[in-house]
């Protein structure tokens, strides 16, 4: 599995190489339903915000929506591009794809609403709290900052060294939307600043290869890391 499972509630939401996408009760550990109908690898795949549907992307270049009541699919978007991450607002699914493009959708008219061109492959996207504000990393070695009442690109950010070492590389926002964290193919641990702009620290001594994910503790107080070698870290005192 490429993507870091997804916890809404009770319930697992898991992206897979094997073209489905799978999701476990994480009281009982339990496997409740299996995905299937992407013809490649599922790449991302996000609860909606009514909890009652999923969105996946997938490397064979379509969006699927399906209804966990009657687990079946109920819409296929062809979206020109293989999808390497999804977000979601209430009505909105934003996708990221390897023709640099970000894609708004209106999940009720099935339809783009427009299209953001960033200067490489989109690796990531992420939301802030009050989903204002959506986070990308790219390719180019660039992260940066989306206002969505514009859909312009209001900061980025990029350090010496830190270069993206996927096309899933993933960043995030911290809770608060205070920090940026991300990790670079030199196995370091970026975070920057969203008030001044500026690299408030690099965290290098844990890592052998490559940080592919990273992502927040909901306090705040903690990051894990997860490198393409397979091994986790939690940073404390974050």
């Amino acid at each position: 599995m490429e993507e870091i499972p997804q916890i809404q509630g009770s319930y697992l939401l898991a992206a897979s190489n094997d073209f489905a996408s799978r999701i476990w009760t994480v009281d009982d550990y339990r496997l409740r339903h299996t995905l299937t109908g992407h013809s490649g690898k599922v790449l991302a795949a996000r609860f909606l915000l009514d909890n009652a549907r999923i969105v996946s992307g997938s490397y064979d270049r379509t969006l699927k929506l399906w209804d966990l009541r009657s687990k079946v699919c109920m819409k296929t978007v062809f979206a020109g591009s293989s999808c390497n991450d999804i977000v979601c607002t209430e009505q909105c699914v934003m996708s990221g794809h390897f023709d640099k493009k970000v894609r708004f959708w209106d999940i009720r008219a099935e339809s783009i609403v427009c299209e953001l061109e960033l200067l490489g492959r989109v690796t990531s996207l992420d939301l802030n709290h009050d989903r204002t504000e959506l986070l990308t990393c790219s390719r180019d070695d660039l992260v940066k900052i989306i206002d969505l009442r514009s859909n312009a690109v209001r900061q980025t950010f990029s350090a010496q060294g830190f270069k993206c070492g996927a096309d899933w590389t993933r960043v995030t926002f911290s809770p608060d939307g205070s920090y940026v964290a991300g990790g670079s193919a030199d196995g370091a641990l970026y975070v920057w600043n969203v008030l001044t702009g500026k690299l408030e620290r690099t965290l290098d001594k844990n890592h052998c290869s490559a940080i592919n994910s990273v992502s927040w503790s909901p306090s705040g107080a903690y990051v894990v890391s997860v490198e393409k070698g397979s091994k986790a870290v939690l940073w404390s005192d974050m």
